[in-house]
């Protein structure tokens, strides 16, 4: 029932899909972004969906308690426990690539790499390890709201030359306006 107002409320806001949807955006770690609103993400996902993608997000299994567990479960949280084992905290980096190695079926991993709401000149760059180390594409999906158009952009393999891949992600980005402009900015490591 949620899934279908989140759908209501993206038509009714004006939001218009970007197609057509890479092919590698089924099977990918996919960058959200800008990220300024907690709006961002509800119409993120409910536009990958409609675009036939199914993306899952991580989330601690801390935060899994009524109603936020019942909701966040069914939007595709995958609920992380990083508890230390042996006395180590776990590397969420190897846990996100450890999670395309147990997949059973295609996994489109969202994040959000800006790791914040508010502005953040330096992205996390976890998400690009993870993609590396489970050889699998990054795909870069945004929200403009100054056009209104959201969808899936480019899609691409991590060479393993982070300064290089980082900025193909900056240039995809520089153009894109978040909900609040003001709070979106590139990584300053790599953007000229």
């Amino acid at each position: 029932m949620l899934k279908w107002i989140f759908r209501l409320i993206f038509k009714l806001k004006g939001w218009q899909l970007y197609q057509p949807i890479p092919k590698d955006a089924f099977n990918c770690v996919m960058v959200a972004a800008p990220h300024t609103s907690n709006w961002d993400f509800v119409y993120a996902i409910t536009a990958l969906q409609q675009l036939g993608v199914n993306p899952r997000f991580t989330i601690k299994k801390e935060l899994n308690k009524f109603p936020f567990g019942g909701i966040a479960t069914n939007f595709g949280a995958i609920w992380i426990d990083r508890s230390p084992k042996d006395g180590v905290k776990q590397n969420m980096t190897q846990v996100m690539a450890d999670l395309f190695r147990e997949a059973k079926k295609p996994l489109s991993m969202l994040v959000t790499a800006e790791g914040t709401r508010a502005k953040a000149t330096k992205w996390k760059t976890g998400f690009y390890y993870a993609a590396l180390e489970a050889k699998v594409p990054i795909c870069l999906s945004f929200m403009d709201y100054k056009t209104r158009i959201t969808g899936v952009g480019e899609c691409f393999i991590p060479s393993g030359d982070i300064d290089k891949d980082m900025r193909i992600i900056m240039d995809f980005y520089k153009d894109k306006t978040g909900k609040y402009p003001e709070n979106f900015s590139l990584d300053e490591r790599y953007s000229d």
